[in-house]
């Protein structure tokens, strides 16, 4: 199970129809994400136990499934920046380990490191490099690359400016494909590495494809049945452990934001409001561009922003009082398939400066207005979904299905 995006806008992730988590859930919810992620918890590391944390506690902080699940990876990733350069200043440290024996996913839970990350850092250093393209100095394929990168694997595996391109797309092709990359243990590990592939405690359980579903099997390489190598075993449970990062999270999240990208623009033309795509602002040479721009502004009615009083303070509104709410133009629109949290504020300066004020649309809600950052008041923040009525530059009040309203 991973998420999936709903047919149909999440319901709000609070009691507020605007999509703003109340503050008290919004601070128990990242305290508890804080305290899971510091103990390393094992649902960072079992896709299964993961949904079921995230599904429980979802209902107790008043938050929809997808507003915990994109919550909880949001301070992931600022644990994750934290903590990266530690790891990766210990590579030679966890290679050894896995050479004698320990499994990726064991050192990602020792390290407290997404699996599938740590699978990217074995295979960066285990497995044989591709032959770098264009070779001007006529190197010897082979030993002459192998040696280069365990030197570079001795020297602490810092990568980032160690590991080139073509490595690094290699490494990527490693984690989406490991039977195919790096299933035959002669030709994909280093020579010097291939006594870890005696290593290791037996695989009884059938791999599974994480995209078919389909069982995978030992690779035949002529009349023969070849075993598949040790690593190829463990990157493939290492990335089928990860319920946050790798190849078919990343892709499941570029799924869904297209997805409800797409949605934004039904609802639009619904409400027979002209617009440009971003795919139709790139094609005419735009660049850093939102996803939707309003072929003319439109206004938006939104409950006024208080100053924020003491840390933490709750801003009340009285849903009664009209005085409460005020009428805001916006020339552009940002989709955000996610949870809009204080860490994560987006970065629309850019869209301000080029096209005006605008709204982000965070469908699976956000923080508390007053802890959120809104341009100088130029940024509209929404959570949910668009507000049923827009305000056309000619007056007239336009609904879903094109209606014209009187509000």
């Amino acid at each position: 199970m991973s998420m999936k995006p709903p047919p149909s806008p999440p319901p709000a992730p609070a009691a507020d129809g605007n999509g703003e988590c109340s503050s008290d859930g919004y601070d128990r919810a990242e305290a508890w994400c804080r305290r899971t992620i510091a103990a390393g918890h094992a649902l960072m590391f079992s896709l299964a136990t993961f949904h079921e944390e995230i599904s429980r506690n979802s209902k107790e902080f008043g938050l929809s499934f997808e507003a915990l699940h994109s919550l909880f990876r949001n301070a992931h990733v600022v644990h994750m920046k934290r903590s990266s350069r530690s790891v990766r200043n210990q590579t030679m440290r966890h290679v050894t380990s896995y050479l004698n024996g320990t499994s990726i996913v064991t050192l990602a839970r020792k390290c407290n490191y997404p699996p599938s990350m740590m699978a990217r850092l074995i295979v960066e250093n285990v497995a044989v490099p591709p032959e770098k393209p264009n070779n001007r100095r006529g190197e010897k394929a082979g030993s002459g690359n192998n040696n280069a990168a365990t030197s570079n694997s001795r020297e602490g595996g810092n990568k980032s400016k160690g590991t080139s391109t073509h490595v690094k797309k290699f490494v990527t092709e490693a984690l989406r494909h490991p039977e195919k990359v790096l299933g035959c243990a002669s030709t994909a590990i280093l020579p010097e590495y291939l006594f870890s592939e005696k290593k290791g405690a037996a695989r009884t359980e059938p791999l599974l494809d994480q995209f078919s579903g389909l069982t995978l099997h030992d690779e035949i390489d002529g009349n023969s049945l070849q075993p598949l190598s040790r690593l190829s075993r463990e990157v493939r449970e290492a990335i089928d452990s990860d319920p946050m990062y790798g190849p078919r999270q990343d892709r499941e999240r570029h799924n869904v934001g297209i997805e409800y990208e797409l949605l934004l623009e039904q609802t639009l033309r619904s409400m027979d409001v002209p617009f440009e795509t971003e795919e139709d602002l790139r094609a005419r040479g735009t660049a850093k561009t939102p996803d939707i721009l309003l072929s003319c502004p439109v206004g938006v009615k939104v409950r006024r922003r208080e100053p924020l009083g003491r840390a933490g303070a709750r801003n009340e509104y009285s849903l009664e009082d009209d005085e409460e709410y005020e009428w805001k133009i916006i020339c552009w629109i940002d989709s955000k398939a996610l949870f809009g949290d204080a860490d994560m504020l987006p970065q629309v300066e850019t869209y301000v400066h080029r096209f005006g004020p605008g709204l982000v649309l965070y469908w699976f809600g956000h923080a508390p207005l007053a802890r959120l950052g809104d341009s100088h008041g130029d940024v509209v923040i929404l959570g949910g979904n668009l507000p049923d009525v827009l305000l056309m530059p000619t007056g007239d009040f336009c609904g879903r299905g094109g209606k014209k309203l009187f509000v």
